[in-house]
C-alpha cells in the first residue's frame, strides 16, 4: 500500500427532508447571494425547486437562478453562467441537480476569479486555486462530484470531453436526500449505478498491490451498488436500496477508494468521453459499453486482480468469467454493452479513437495509444 494523504472538506447532510436545511447552511458561512443552477426543469416538477426556493427565502438568501444545464454538460453554458455570476455579484453557487449540473457549478466557480477562459483548466494551462463557493442539493447519484474537486466538461466547438480537479473545488456542503431521487427514470439509475461501479473499477484495477482493506471496501461498494440497482429497476421509491446506491455513489470518488493507490487507471473513462462528446449519449451508457472491453483487453496485465474480481463479485474462478458475468450484469439490468446497442456505427471506430487518443498515453495498468484503443473499441463493437 503506497502512502497517502486523506483529506476532504465536504460536510454532507443525508436523509429525508434534509434539503430544507441547505439555505440554513449556506447562511452559516455568511453568504447572502448565490447563483442557483439547475437542469432542465424536473426540480420544478418533484418539488425540489420549491424546497429549495423556501430554504433560502427563510433564511434570507438571495439568488439569481441559470437554468438549462444538459446531461454532458458544455462549455458553453458555462460562460453564460460565468457572465451572470460575475454581473449579479454573487457569492457562491447553489447547484441543484447530478453531476453535469454540479460539474458545472465547480467550473463556474473557478472561472468566475479567472480572466482567461476558464477551459484553459481543463487543457492545463491554467491551475485553479480560487473558487467561490459550491453548494450542493444531490438529484441523481452516480458522479461522487457532490463530494470531490473534480469536474468535466464538454467543449461543444472541439468535441472535448475534459476535466480538471482542484481543491478549492470540493463543495463546502452537499445535502443527499434519497427520496427526491424516487422519481428518476430507470435509465438514469441504472447509467448512475454503472458509472458509480467504474469509478471503484478504476482504483481496483490500476495495478495496485497489498490495499487489502481497500479491495474489500471497492468489492463491499460495487455489490451494494449492484444489489441497489437490482431492487430499484422494480421499486424505484425503495429508500433502503435508494439510500444505499446514493452513499455507495458518493463513496465511490471522494477519495477514499484512491487511498494507497497509484491513482487509478481511467482509460475507460478517456475512452468513453470520446463516446459521449461525439455522440451525447448518457456517460453510464458509455462506460458500460466500454468497460467489459477493456477489462478483456488489459487482463493479462493483473490477472490475479481481475480473478479475484470475478470471485469476490460473482463467485466464478475464472477472470475471463468475471468479466462475462458484469457485461451479463450490465446487460440484465437494461445497459447497453456494445457500440451497435447504442447506434453507433462500426465505421466510426476511427474516429472514436482519434478523438480519444488526444490525450494518450493513458492508463496506469496499461498504458493505451491509438493501436490499443483501436483494439478495445472493436471488441466493443
Amino acid at each position: 500500500m503506497r502512502d497517502f494523504v486523506f483529506h476532504n472538506p465536504t460536510k454532507i447532510v443525508f436523509g429525508e427532508g434534509k434539503v430544507e436545511q441547505i439555505g440554513e447552511e449556506i447562511k452559516n458561512l455568511g453568504l447572502k447571494k448565490v447563483l442557483f443552477l439547475y437542469g432542465r426543469g424536473s426540480i420544478k416538477r418533484n418539488g425540489v425547486y420549491d424546497a429549495v426556493t423556501e430554504s433560502l427565502k427563510r433564511n434570507g438568501i438571495d439568488w439569481v437562478e441559470v437554468s438549462g444545464v444538459k446531461p454532458n454538460p458544455v462549455l458553453s453554458k458555462v460562460h453564460e453562467a460565468i457572465e451572470t455570476a460575475r454581473k449579479e455579484s454573487v457569492e457562491g453557487v447553489l447547484a441543484v441537480g447530478g453531476g453535469s449540473v454540479i460539474d458545472s457549478a465547480k467550473t463556474i466557480a473557478a472561472g468566475f476569479y479567472y480572466d482567461g477562459d476558464i477551459w484553459d483548466a481543463f487543457t492545463g494551462k491554467h491551475k485553479v486555486e480560487r473558487s467561490l463557493p459550491i453548494f450542493v442539493v444531490l438529484t441523481i447519484s452516480a458522479t461522487g462530484s457532490e463530494m470531490n474537486g473534480g469536474a468535466v466538461i464538454t467543449n461543444e466547438k472541439t468535441s472535448q470531453k475534459y476535466s480538471f480537479w482542484s481543491f478549492t473545488s470540493y463543495p463546502k456542503v452537499s445535502v443527499i436526500d434519497p427520496t427526491i431521487q424516487f422519481s428518476l427514470p430507470r435509465e438514469q439509475t441504472v447509467y448512475g449505478g454503472v458509472d458509480a461501479i467504474v469509478h471503484v473499477l478504476e482504483y481496483y484495477f490500476d495495478g495496485s498491490k497489498e490495499r487489502i482493506l481497500m479491495d474489500r471496501i471497492m468489492e463491499s461498494i460495487v455489490k451494494t451498488i449492484m444489489e441497489s440497482v437490482e431492487i430499484l429497476v422494480d421499486d424505484p421509491r425503495n429508500y433502503v436500496a435508494r439510500s444505499n446506491l446514493a452513499w455507495a455513489a458518493t463513496l465511490a470518488l471522494n477519495g477514499l477508494t484512491s487511498t494507497g493507490s497509484f491513482g487509478g487507471d481511467w482509460s475507460s473513462h478517456v475512452i468513453e468521453h470520446s463516446l459521449s462528446a461525439l455522440y451525447d449519449i448518457p456517460h453510464g451508457a458509455g462506460l458500460a459499453i466500454i468497460t467489459p472491453a477493456w477489462m478483456q483487453y488489459v487482463m493479462e496485465e493483473d490477472r490475479d486482480k481481475f480473478s479475484r474480481f470475478a470471485r469476490e463479485i460473482f463467485k466464478k474462478d475464472k477472470a475471463e468469467e468475471g468479466i462475462e458475468a458484469f457485461k451479463n450484469w450490465l446487460k440484465s439490468v437494461g445497459a447497453p454493452v456494445s457500440l451497435k446497442d447504442a447506434g453507433i456505427p462500426e465505421d466510426d471506430i476511427e474516429k472514436i479513437a482519434q478523438n480519444a487518443a488526444m490525450r494518450a498515453p493513458f492508463g496506469k495498468l496499461k498504458k493505451l495509444y491509438k493501436k490499443d484503443i483501436l483494439e478495445i473499441l472493436s471488441l466493443a463493437r
